[in-house]
Order: C-alpha cells, then sequence, then structure tokens
C-alpha cells in the first residue's frame, strides 16, 4: 500500500517535471519563431519598398516622356498655326494691295465714262435737231410729191408695196422651179435606177386573207357535235382559242373567225385534229389548244431563225427572233407582215449598196421596222415608237434603232439608212398587187384627196385618178399662169403629205389650159 502510494507520488511527479520542461521549450522555440517572422517582415518590407521606389522611378520618367512628346506636338500645331496665319496675312495685303490698284482703275474709268456721257449728250442734242429738220425736210418733200404725182402717201405706199409683192412672189416661184428643176434633173435618173432595180429583183406577192379561215368537215352531222349539248363545246373551243365560231347553212364547211390570225391559225389547226380524233369534248378541248398553241409557239421561233438565215443576218436577240416569227401571223392592208418586212430588207439592202452604206445593217433595219406591230395590242402607241424601244431594249445597232423609229418620221431621221428603210416601206405597200384596202375607206381617200385640191384658190376643177396615185387639178388660166401653176402643184403636195395618210406616193398633175374661140360669119 506505502509502496503504490510512492509509485504514484513518482509518477505525479514525472508528469508535473514533463510539463514544465515542455512549457519551456515551447517558449524558447515561440520566441525564436516570432524572431524569424520579424526579420522576415523586415526583409519583405524592405523588398517592397525598393520595389516601389523602382515602379515610382519608371512612372516617373514614362509620364515625362509622355509630357515631352504632348509638348512637341503642342509646339508643331503651334508653329504650323502661327505660318498658317503669316500666309493669311499675305494674302490679305496681296488683296488690299490689288482693291487699291482696281480702286485706281475705277475712279480712272468712272472719269473717262463721265467724259464719253457728256460727248455723248451732246451728240444726242445734235442728233435730235438734225432729225427734227429732218423730218420737217421729209414733210416738205412728201407735200411736194404729192402735188407732182396726184397721189397721196397711203396710196403711193399701197401701190409700191403691192408692185414690191407680185414682183417678190415672181422671182420666188421662179427661183423654186429652177432649183427643183435642176434637183430634179440631178437625181431622178439615179434614183429611178436604184429603185426599178431594187423592185425587180425583190417584188413578189404576199397579200393574203385577214379575218376568216374555213374548215372542211367531211358532214353535217360533225356540226352537232361541234356544237355539243347545249353548246358546251362551241363555247369552250372560243373560250379556248379566243376565235369566233361561225356554224351555219354552210355545207361541209365551219367557219373561224378573228382579226388575230395566230389565234385563227391554233384555232383551225386544233378544229381539224379535234375532227379527226372525233373526241370532242371541253377537256379535250383544251388539251388539244395548249398542244397545238405550243407547237405554233416553237415553229414562229424556227420562222424567226429562217428569216434570219435567208437575210444572212446573225446576232439577233432571241426575244427578236420570236417577234420576227410573229409577224408571219399579222397583216398589214391585207399585207402579210413578214413577207412585207422581208421585201423592204432585200429592198434596203440593194439600194444602200448601191449608195455604198453598211448593207447588213441596212437588211437588219428593214426587216426590223415594223417589229412594234407585233407588240400586244393593249398596249398603246404608234407601232414605230413601240419598235423602237423594243430594238432598243435589246441593244440593236443605234442606226437600226433610229431607223425603225422615224420610218412614219414619229421621230428624226439621224442616217440616211432610215430615209431608205422609209421610202423601201412605201415601195413595198405601194406597188401593185400588194396592200387591200376596204371599199369605204378607200372611196374616203379618194374624196379627201379632191377637197385638198380644191381648197387652193384658182383651181376650177380636180380628178382623183389610178386608185388614188394621182390627182389631177385644173386652174382657171386668167387667175393662175405658168409659173404659179409650178408652185401650186408644190403646195397641193406638200399640203397631201401633211394632212392624209396613204401607202406609197401620189402624183399631183397641174393642167392650165387656155381656150380662144372665135366665129367666122
Amino acid at each position: 500500500m506505502q509502496l503504490d502510494l510512492i509509485t504514484i507520488l513518482a509518477a505525479a511527479g514525472l508528469v508535473v517535471l514533463s510539463f514544465l520542461l515542455g512549457w519551456i521549450l515551447n517558449s524558447r522555440m515561440g520566441l525564436n519563431s516570432i524572431k524569424s517572422a520579424k526579420e522576415k517582415a523586415s526583409s519583405i518590407i524592405e523588398e517592397a519598398e525598393k520595389e516601389s521606389k523602382h515602379i515610382k522611378r519608371e512612372k516617373l520618367l514614362e509620364v515625362k516622356d509622355e509630357w515631352l512628346k504632348k509638348k512637341q506636338e503642342f509646339d508643331s500645331e503651334v508653329n504650323n498655326k502661327r505660318q498658317k496665319l503669316q500666309n493669311h496675312e499675305k494674302q490679305l495685303e496681296s488683296r488690299e494691295e490689288s482693291l487699291e490698284k482696281k480702286y485706281e482703275i475705277v475712279t480712272t474709268k468712272e472719269k473717262a465714262i463721265k467724259d464719253s456721257e457728256k460727248v455723248i449728250n451732246d451728240l444726242k442734242t445734235d442728233l435730235e435737231r438734225k432729225h427734227s429738220e429732218l423730218d420737217h425736210l421729209i414733210v416738205e418733200q412728201n407735200v411736194r410729191l404729192e402735188k407732182t404725182a396726184g397721189l397721196s402717201s397711203e396710196d403711193a405706199k399701197k401701190m409700191l408695196m403691192e408692185n414690191m409683192i407680185n414682183k417678190a412672189k415672181t422671182d420666188a416661184s421662179q427661183s423654186i422651179k429652177e432649183i427643183r428643176d435642176q434637183a430634179k434633173l440631178d437625181s431622178k435618173k439615179e434614183a429611178q435606177r436604184i429603185t426599178i432595180q431594187a423592185i425587180q429583183r425583190t417584188a413578189v406577192d404576199h397579200s393574203v386573207e385577214s379575218t376568216v379561215s374555213v374548215v372542211q368537215i367531211q358532214n353535217d352531222e360533225m356540226k352537232g357535235r361541234i356544237i355539243g349539248r347545249e353548246g358546251r363545246n362551241i363555247r369552250a373551243f372560243e373560250a379556248a382559242t379566243g376565235v369566233d365560231v361561225i356554224v351555219d347553212d354552210t355545207p361541209e364547211a365551219v367557219i373561224l373567225s378573228a382579226f388575230d390570225q395566230f389565234r385563227r391559225e391554233v384555232a383551225r389547226i386544233s378544229l381539224e385534229r379535234l375532227i379527226a380524233d372525233g373526241r370532242i369534248h371541253p377537256a379535250r378541248i383544251e388539251e388539244i389548244v395548249a398542244k397545238v398553241t405550243e407547237e405554233l409557239d416553237e415553229e414562229v421561233q424556227k420562222e424567226g431563225e429562217n428569216t434570219l438565215i435567208q437575210l444572212g443576218l446573225h446576232g439577233v436577240h432571241i426575244e427578236l427572233v420570236k417577234h420576227i416569227g410573229k409577224m408571219k401571223y399579222r397583216s398589214s392592208y391585207g399585207q402579210n407582215l413578214l413577207q412585207h418586212s422581208i421585201e423592204v430588207a432585200y429592198l434596203t439592202g440593194i439600194m444602200a449598196a448601191e449608195l455604198g452604206f453598211d448593207t447588213n445593217l441596212a437588211r437588219r433595219a428593214g426587216l426590223l421596222h415594223d417589229i412594234g406591230k407585233t407588240i400586244d395590242r393593249s398596249v398603246e402607241g404608234p407601232h414605230a415608237l413601240l419598235g423602237y424601244d423594243l430594238v432598243k431594249k435589246y441593244n440593236e445597232h443605234a442606226i437600226v434603232v433610229n431607223a425603225v423609229g422615224s420610218h412614219h418620221e414619229d421621230i428624226e431621221m439621224e442616217h440616211p439608212i432610215a430615209a431608205l428603210v422609209q421610202a423601201a416601206d412605201a415601195i413595198s405597200g405601194a406597188r401593185p398587187g400588194a396592200r387591200r384596202e376596204p371599199l369605204e375607206s378607200y372611196v374616203k381617200r379618194l374624196e379627201n384627196l379632191e377637197a385638198i385640191a380644191k381648197s387652193f384658190e384658182g383651181v376650177a376643177k380636180c380628178y382623183a385618178i389610178q386608185a388614188g396615185r394621182e390627182v389631177r387639178v385644173v386652174v382657171e388660166p386668167d387667175k393662175v399662169d405658168d409659173v404659179f401653176s409650178d408652185r401650186l402643184a408644190y403646195d397641193i403636195a406638200q399640203k397631201i403629205q401633211e394632212e392624209m395618210e396613204y401607202p406609197g406616193q401620189i402624183k399631183v398633175t397641174v393642167i392650165r389650159e387656155v381656150r380662144k374661140i372665135a366665129y367666122a360669119k
């Protein structure tokens, strides 16, 4: 028991001793750590101070450099402005000197002007005095002349003016006659040779029917099938083609009526195919019409290409080729437009070759001159100007464009080829058999022709002959002399040209006949 107590006390003493030793050691180590931390902190502070001083020095240098740079820029700007101010000062000084010189010149001129005005006023006063004296002398002279001649001044003036006017008219008419006769002598033979040669080499017959086509059928029973139940077939056909179908008492025939030849041709072919097929109903009609229209569009393209090959032309835009092909299904006064245009192309080319112009451009202009007639009828305007816009749109040559637009004088002609196209167009339309006109318009044109001729003073009678190609005018011999007869023919021709529309040309013949009658008793 005593031994255990001693052991416990000894253990407790060891624990206390160990605690004291640990505390002592720990205290010493803490002191050493604090000392080391203080030394390290001092070292870091010193390094930071050194680094901050270095950074501060660098920033100061950068700021100094930036300041020097700004200072240099400012100095440079100031110098530039100072230089500009000096230049402006020099200019102002120069202008001041110039203004002073001008002021001196102006002052000198003003003085000279005042002197001149004084001289002019003196001359004006003297001139007015002389005018007054001259008027007085003229009055005295007129009084003496009136007494001597027995005529008043107004009567003498009127007589003198009438004599001068009559003399001027006579001289002018004589001069015009001489100039025109000389021009005719110089140009008539050459023009006739070129024109006749061109006509002989190209004349063809191309007058066509213009409003109806006749489709032959095997029997009248087919007419009922064409009409259909309650007329549904014929209504569907007319709606699809835009053509009037006339089914009347004409045996074994159906008439198709339309002013548009293309639509009439589509209707004719479609109806023939429907008759041959035997199946006639609205759906089949629309199918056949659509197919025929597509085929004819291809044919139009081929027709345009063949025409260009025939005339030896190339480089024409594909859209213009289509319009050329469409001319096959257009007519004017019963004349097929494509054949007419081909003829005009040949005529223009031949005349251009004779005169030394470009024959390719001439044929091209002749072929395209009526291209405006193929444009949709809903587009308003003269066909020459419509054609002008069309060929210009597809980049045709400027000479061709002008010839197309000017062949009816809607615009001014800019090249001789345009005049050749106009002449060839007139020749093609005017030659016998080329065109047909309705009777009423034909009679009306002849009446207008005679009315224009009768409107001139001194005309006794007039007659339109040779289908309106010539008008013969009989004048009163006591009112119109030989010189004025020539002038009258020219004036009538000019008025006909300005007021009438006609193909070709109209010849005006003035006849002056003097008859003297005596009786032997």
